[in-house]
């Protein structure tokens, strides 16, 4: 029987990030691809130019019937768009806590528009104290959480022990903007794992979508938490070698 794995995301109508990259990810590992919509972007590849979250009952009604119908073998939580949605993360998220549930804390999209108030990073990272596995920021991510510039290998390996301590889960501090290599790095609340990687010339859309999404599939496969980050990152790495170039900012092709 096919494993099912759901994303509770935003919208990209570019199907280069959000829910729709998610299904075509777990789609690729062999899953079938369940989605709950919290927010529709304005968007094209290179930047979002607005957004409208939809109403908190609505997203919680999703789950709900998507909920009493499928037996889900993982979540992905991705943009929330609006702090009304955090309580909605926060049922879903006690209601799952014998799945293997990854946060892709998506906070400000690459272009710098706003995609959570600022003033809810702190309250959504306590309502999911404790209830996730794993949460995946960038540096940018890190940063914001922390208050300080993440810009290093060893502040990336503080900002994964600290934002580890924040949620009472693992932590992959995702570095492929790291000046002058590209490395992620995962603190599972005992040590650091390292995972390097070759960097390469060009920025594709929607990598962090991709890594958390990949990383969910594995860990429903049963792997092990740094096993599963491996696999995830070496995915990551295979699409950026041969993307998809039909818009401005190239696709993953999958």
């Amino acid at each position: 029987m096919r494993k099912v794995l759901l994303t509770v995301a935003g919208f990209d109508p570019s199907s280069g990030a959000g829910a729709t990259l998610d299904l075509r990810v777990f789609r690729h590992f062999g899953y079938h691809g369940l989605a709950v919509l919290t927010a529709i972007t304005v968007q094209n590849s290179s930047r979002v130019y607005g957004y409208r979250t939809l109403p908190p009952r609505l997203v919680l009604e999703q789950y709900r019937r998507i909920k009493s119908d499928f037996r889900l073998s993982g979540i992905k939580i991705g943009m929330l768009g609006s702090k009304k949605i955090i309580p909605v993360i926060g049922e879903i998220a006690r209601e799952s806590r014998s799945l293997p549930l990854v946060v892709d804390p998506v906070f400000r999209s690459s272009s710098g528009r706003w995609l959570l108030e600022k003033s809810a990073l702190q309250p959504y990272l306590k309502t999911i104290s404790g209830k996730i596995t794993l949460i995946t920021p960038n540096l940018n991510e890190a940063s914001l959480i922390l208050g300080e510039k993440i810009d290093r290998l060893k502040k990336m390996e503080e900002a994964a022990r600290s934002i580890s301590h924040l949620t009472s889960s693992a932590c992959l501090v995702k570095g492929g903007h790291l000046q002058g290599m590209a490395v992620d790095v995962l603190f599972d609340g005992r040590r650091f794992y390292h995972f390097r990687k070759k960097k390469l010339p060009l920025e594709v859309h929607g990598s962090g979508c991709f890594l958390s999404s990949a990383l969910l599939c594995f860990l429903a496969e049963g792997c092990s938490l740094p096993e599963a980050c491996r696999q995830a990152s070496a995915a990551v790495y295979r699409g950026l070698q041969t993307p998809l170039k039909i818009s401005r900012r190239p696709l993953f092709d999958i």
